[in-house]
Parts: C-alpha cells; sequence; structure tokens
C-alpha cells in the first residue's frame, strides 16, 4: 500500500450525524474522496442504518464496503480510526452477501420489487390481527398464521429484527434463512422455521380488505399488499470488509452468548 499506483479508490459515504460529518471532513483532507459511482472502495460513516443504504445505493457497481462506527450499536461497522486507513483495507477479510428480493402484488393490481440485505417483514396496518398462509417452496405449509406480523432474515440480518422478535441467529456461513412470526397469536406455540437460502417463500393475505398488511424491505415499504414472494438473489454479491480481530462471523457467534 505504500505505492500510490497500488491504492484503491476511496470515497466516503457519511451519515448527517454531527460525528459522522466530522469524521468524513477529517477522512477526506487525509486521503481524498474519489467520486462514488466509480470507487473501488467505499468507507461508510455512521451505523448500520447508513451501512445498509450505502450497500442499497451501491448494490449494482464493483466496490467493496468498508464500514467505521460513528453511531451507536454499529454491527455491521468497524471500529472508527483515522490513521492506517488504506493499510486496514488491505488487510481487511471479506464477506459476501447475498440479498433478498421481494415480489408484492397490491390491492389495485400492481407489482411491487424490492431488495434487502437485513430482512423483509410483514406487519399488520391496523388494530386487526393480520391473517397469513404461508408457501415454501410451492407447497403450503401453514393454512392461517393470525399475527402481527412476519419477517424472513438473512444470516447478517438475524440479530437485528429477527433476534428482538425472538427469531434465531445465523451464521454467516449456515446457509439458511429465518423465518420468523411476530407476536403470534395462532397457532401460539409456534416459533418459525430455519429454510434453505435457495427456499422460495410465498406469502398469502387473508382477508386484505379488513385486515391489510404492509411489506418492507430493510427500509422500504409496500402498503396493503395482497401475495408477496421472497427468495435469495444469488446473481447479486455485496462484499463487506472487516478488521481480521473484528470479523462479522466472530460477532455473530459473540451475539449467541450474550446475557
Amino acid at each position: 500500500m505504500n505505492n500510490p499506483a497500488h491504492a484503491p479508490n476511496v470515497a466516503f459515504f457519511a451519515a448527517e450525524s454531527p460525528d459522522a460529518r466530522a469524521a468524513f471532513t477529517e477522512l477526506s483532507a487525509r486521503y481524498g474522496n474519489g467520486n462514488l459511482a466509480g470507487a473501488d472502495v467505499v468507507v461508510v460513516l455512521g451505523g448500520d442504518g447508513t451501512m445498509l443504504r450505502a450497500l442499497h445505493q451501491t448494490m449494482n457497481r464493483k466496490a467493496r464496503i468498508f464500514g467505521m462506527n460513528c453511531g451507536t450499536v454499529g454491527f455491521l461497522m468497524n471500529r472508527y480510526d483515522p490513521a492506517g486507513l488504506l493499510e486496514r483495507i488491505r488487510r481487511a477479510e471479506q464477506v459476501i452477501l447475498h440479498p433478498l428480493q421481494l415480489t408484492a402484488l397490491t390491492g389495485d393490481g400492481q407489482e411491487h420489487r424490492l431488495v434487502a440485505i437485513n430482512e423483509i417483514s410483514l406487519l399488520r396496518e391496523t388494530a386487526q390481527a393480520a391473517k397469513i398462509s404461508i408457501e415454501i417452496d410451492g407447497r403450503e405449509r401453514m393454512n392461517e398464521l393470525v399475527c402481527d406480523g412476519v419477517l424472513v432474515a438473512t444470516p447478517a440480518g438475524s440479530t437485528a429484527y429477527n433476534l428482538s422478535a425472538h427469531g434465531p441467529i445465523l451464521p454467516l456461513a449456515s446457509g439458511v434463512l429465518a423465518l420468523t412470526p411476530i407476536s403470534a397469536f395462532r397457532p401460539r406455540r409456534w416459533r418459525g422455521a430455519i429454510l434453505p437460502q435457495r427456499a422460495k417463500l410465498r406469502f398469502i393475505i387473508r382477508e386484505p380488505e379488513r385486515r391489510p398488511v404492509s411489506a418492507t424491505a430493510d427500509f422500504n415499504e409496500i402498503r396493503e399488499v395482497t401475495e408477496v414472494t421472497v427468495c435469495q438473489d444469488q446473481s447479486t454479491a455485496l462484499t463487506l470488509l472487516f478488521d481480521p480481530e473484528h470479523h462479522l462471523e466472530e460477532r455473530i457467534l459473540q451475539e449467541q452468548f450474550q446475557a
């Protein structure tokens, strides 16, 4: 990395918080700030929400993503340190993520498509509980789930909303997805399922006029859905970079032993 000819073209992507903007100013002064569209590496400054927004914006590019925590939780981020950034990028270990693809039909007959890195969730819109049937690979597995909602989480997203809903934490290399109910009323004791990552899920909303349901992919929402299909997009690969001592696989393992 001492030879500038081999240094990556780095661009910075920062949250609007004071800490992230201060970090953006400091790092841009030290390393310059390349064009986001042509960058080899995008350095994300903020928290996990900022990381998700950066991943969505760079999804169709070949840039690698290195996050530095200027937020609160920062599960997907490395520690913030302005010194030695290019060397850290050189030493970083790669994690490849494949997003989820959502296809939703709404009551007006429209078809919508979204992608998610963490999870796709279906949530009731009113005081009425949702009634949802679940098919997996063309076979009905649950005729009627009465609930506040249900979500599908990737391993990278399994420690986020999924964990709060009492879903399982999934190791990155597990090759599976978590299907987790949100406040299930019937069947009362159903805790969800762990599915192969290549599974294709189809959710059919029962009584959608009386019991409207929205579908959310990370932070993008579609209202009044009647049917939602979810599958992993193997054709899209996102490359995250982590310091060897703070690798994402180790963080997910540690999370399973937290009190």
